[in-house]
């Protein structure tokens, strides 16, 4: 009896250390895989859109900065506002309000009237602005206006809750795509980041959204054929359109090489001296494959939105001196 005792207890002891180092390992394992520092119950869905909210208080138009809104659903927005501000008064009593888009011009002075407060400082000269059709100020130089009624107001500490539903959209027409809809990319609405209060710019396009896994691999491309074409682009770009046109440009090279097998090589490079002037250089696999290109949706976006940035262009068709030398970027 004393004999299996002894054995259950050091089986007990065994089991004991194999669990705890298996604990030990699990942790250590966590512990190396956790890189992340815990910022404890930070809010930190940042950067928003910064908006300048347009109301009327006492019969008199206000402006005032507001960063912290959002989207409820597909009908409602959320305009969150300190109870402290002015402004909330005659948003309360018309029900009424217009959420303004803040652009890189309008800037200086969508941070004036965030700095001052309606009841000490008439801000209603500020903007350029009309009357909306639901009766809301708008600014003009706004790129992107909504005018909005007020559904509810949802109180938490400290602030009013304005739930809004959107009655009328304004875009002005250099923010619309030759669809006639809303391009982001064009509209480039300023965002606002909290705490540092500093003013972010938007970013470029890097997917489409639910259909990334079939867009991130580059497609299998063709061999050069006899009538493959190797060009110089040369392109002059009027220089207050040379930031625009090189998001048209980046974009189209890039779809093009991922998903055209018969386009080759397309490098864009610009002068060091003029940045104004590109080269592009252009390989495709055949006469057919350039057709297939000009032809292409994003070759028609990208040539029908540069038309007007263009100031010359110079096709200039290249012979190899040496095809041996040839980047053979295609599958078998």
């Amino acid at each position: 009896m004393k004999q299996i005792l002894l054995i259950l207890g050091l089986l007990s002891v065994l089991l004991c250390s194999c669990t705890t180092n298996e604990r030990k390992q699990v942790k250590q394992q966590n512990e190396v895989g956790m890189e992340k520092k815990n910022l404890g119950s930070l809010l930190a869905l940042y950067p928003k859109p910064m908006t300048v909210i347009g109301a009327e208080v006492g019969g008199k138009v206000n402006w005032l900065v507001v960063g912290h809104t959002g989207i409820i659903g597909h009908d409602r927005i959320l305009v969150s506002m300190s109870k402290q501000h002015y402004t909330n008064r005659g948003i309360k009593k018309s029900k009424k309000l217009s959420i303004n888009l803040v652009s890189r011009n309008m800037l200086p002075k969508a941070d004036y009237v965030g700095s001052v407060s309606g009841a000490s400082v008439d801000k209603s000269k500020v903007f350029a602005f009309h009357f909306g059709e639901n009766g809301t100020p708008v600014i003009d130089e706004s790129p992107l206006t909504m005018e909005c009624d007020v559904e509810d107001i949802y109180e938490t500490d400290g602030f009013d809750n304005f739930i809004c539903s959107v009655v009328n959209t304004y875009a002005s027409p250099e923010v619309l795509g030759a669809d006639g809809k809303l391009d982001y990319t064009r509209l480039k609405p300023v965002l606002f980041e909290f705490p540092t209060y500093s003013y972010l710019a938007t970013g470029e396009v890097i997917g489409k959204c639910l259909n990334l896994d079939e867009k991130t691999g580059m497609c299998a491309k063709l061999p050069m054929a006899s009538d493959g074409i190797v060009r110089l682009s040369k392109i002059e770009v009027y220089p207050e359109y040379l930031e625009e046109y090189m998001k048209y440009a980046t974009e189209v090279g890039e779809v093009s090489l991922r998903t055209e097998p018969g386009v080759l090589t397309m490098y864009a490079v610009a002068e060091k001296e003029n940045p104004c002037r590109i080269t592009i250089l252009e390989t495709y696999a055949s006469q057919a494959a350039y057709q297939s290109h000009i032809a292409s949706k994003h070759f028609q976006k990208y040539k029908q939105g540069t038309l007007h940035m263009v100031k010359n262009l110079v096709l200039s068709d290249q012979l190899p001196l040496n095809p041996a030398n040839q980047i053979n970027n295609f599958i078998q």
